[in-house]
């Protein structure tokens, strides 16, 4: 009897379990562990006069939580969800006087050279450079590439000048940068029988009768310069158009760029194997830049041949002219084409203010919508030089052909704090400053790094913040100062 109850009772356990309706268990909450949210990081680079530091890594920073600045702290405050044009890129002139003294010093000083500017991790990293059509100033002496009259077919063209010196180190620079450098090249002048006053130098204008041919000239050039491996990104229509320079140079108002842009320039370029090469017109002064612009883009025709115009510094700042164009044809781009510092004088090339004018120019021009800023005359000898007209400069590097040393002034100091660290395909992202000695601009470049740019010009010491979404970092800017913040 005790054994059938046993029984029994199992069969009904085991009944139960099999035929009992299976109940869904809820699965076990676990505690998932997540990282933390990456706080920012800051690397510091620093040029400042009476010290030793010359883009000098000097400290890493982190950030703290600061929701709201205090307006009566220095602030520099960085908005990288707003974005603004696209950097094309830094860089210098490629010319004679620059070529001609790199190859009388020794290889490894030209090596030095090369590695200063062109080698981003061991340089400041230049990306965009120009060269001249032609002869210019800054050479040896005066050239064209066709100088037989009334050679409309250019049956004479020749860059057999540039051979020598120009070529050989564009090519050399090209090569430093993984042959990503950009070039564009601009003319000084026509061959002297092209002109109305039969001379290279003292202004003229094109003669009517060879403007088709002054046209093809740019193409030609193009195609000599592609056989020897150069490619040329943009040229400019003409170097200083409203200057009739002692040195090679040819005057155009507003109306005649126009029409030579959009009658023969821009057609003849259009009908070319460089259909894609841009042209910058203007390629002067911000002064009358906008007055150019008007007159260029109002006409369709001309407008649909020009990439944007060019603009130099040695009239007076005019920093809001450039704003004014972008805000007034706002498709259009400008680009700084050149600066340099002058008259030359040997025993001032210590002078700390040479810098900071290229650090307050570079500063304005890009916070006013420049995609680009090109410095003049990479190298010059000790006499600031060769120049066949006497018009002797600063260049960031100085080599004495007859000592085969070198000496960097601080103005490639302070162009590297922008060249070495805001890629080309940046973005300029809203940047502000609260306190007027310290001027600012800030990029985030692709791949999410945040350049910050500060420069102090004053002769004091000024504690500050940059502030980012919340979040604070704060630093101090030694008297006479620039530096790049690089957020992370």
């Amino acid at each position: 009897m005790k054994m059938k109850s046993v029984v029994l009772c199992v069969f009904v356990i085991l009944s139960f379990i099999t035929f009992s309706p299976k109940v869904k268990r809820k699965p076990i909450k676990q505690k998932l562990r997540t990282s933390q949210p990456i706080e920012k990081t800051v690397v510091v680079y620093v040029t400042a006069k009476l010290t030793k530091d010359r883009l000098t890594k000097k400290d890493d920073l982190n950030f703290e939580s600061m929701a709201q600045p205090d307006e009566s702290f220095p602030t520099i405050m960085i908005d990288p969800s707003k974005t603004f044009q696209t950097i094309v890129g830094f860089g210098g002139a490629l010319t004679d006087a620059a070529a001609e003294t790199f190859y009388r010093l020794p290889k490894e000083k030209q090596d030095e050279i090369i590695s200063a500017y062109f080698i981003a991790d061991k340089g400041i990293g230049y990306r965009l450079c120009r060269t001249s059509i032609n002869s210019c100033d800054f050479s040896s002496k005066s050239y064209a590439y066709s100088e037989v009259a009334r050679d409309t077919l250019l049956n004479n063209f020749s860059v057999g000048m540039d051979l020598k010196y120009r070529i050989p180190l564009i090519k050399e620079a090209m090569k430093a940068t993984g042959n990503r450098m950009l070039l564009f090249a601009s003319p000084w002048s026509p061959p002297a029988w092209m002109k109305t006053n039969n001379n290279m130098l003292n202004g003229g204008k094109i003669k009517p009768e060879y403007k088709n041919a002054w046209a093809s000239y740019y193409v030609r050039f193009m195609q000599e310069y592609k056989k020897e491996g150069v490619s040329i990104w943009g040229i400019t229509v003409q170097n200083e158009p409203q200057s009739a320079q002692k040195w090679e140079s040819c005057e155009y108002t507003a109306e005649e760029e126009r029409d030579f842009v959009k009658k023969y320039l821009g057609p003849t370029i259009e009908k070319s194997e460089f259909s894609k090469t841009k042209i910058i017109a203007w390629d002067h002064n911000r002064g009358l830049i906008y007055q150019r612009a008007k007159v260029m883009y109002d006409d369709p025709e001309s407008e649909k041949h020009i990439w944007g115009l060019g603009f130099h510094w040695y009239t007076g700042d005019h920093f809001d002219n450039v704003a004014l164009v972008h805000d007034a044809f706002p498709e259009k781009n400008l680009l700084f084409t050149e600066g340099c510092l002058y008259p030359f004088d040997s025993g001032k090339l210590n002078e700390w203010h040479w810098g900071e004018q290229y650090g307050e120019s570079l500063i304005h021009d890009l916070n006013n919508w420049a995609v680009g800023w090109v410095d003049w005359n990479i190298l010059l000898d000790e006499n600031g030089g060769p120049n066949h007209s006497n018009n002797f400069c600063y260049a960031p590097i100085i080599g004495n052909i007859k000592t085969g040393e070198l000496q960097f002034m601080n103005s490639y100091y302070y162009i590297g704090h922008f060249s070495k660290f805001i890629q080309p395909g940046a973005k300029r992202i809203a940047c502000s400053s609260n306190e007027d000695s310290l001027i600012a601009t800030a990029f985030v470049n692709q791949e999410g790094t945040i350049p910050v740019v500060v420069m102090n010009k004053t002769i004091h010491e000024i504690h500050f913040q940059v502030w980012i979404s919340g979040k604070v970092c704060k630093y101090k800017a030694l008297p006479n100062s620039i530096m790049t913040f690089i957020v992370s």
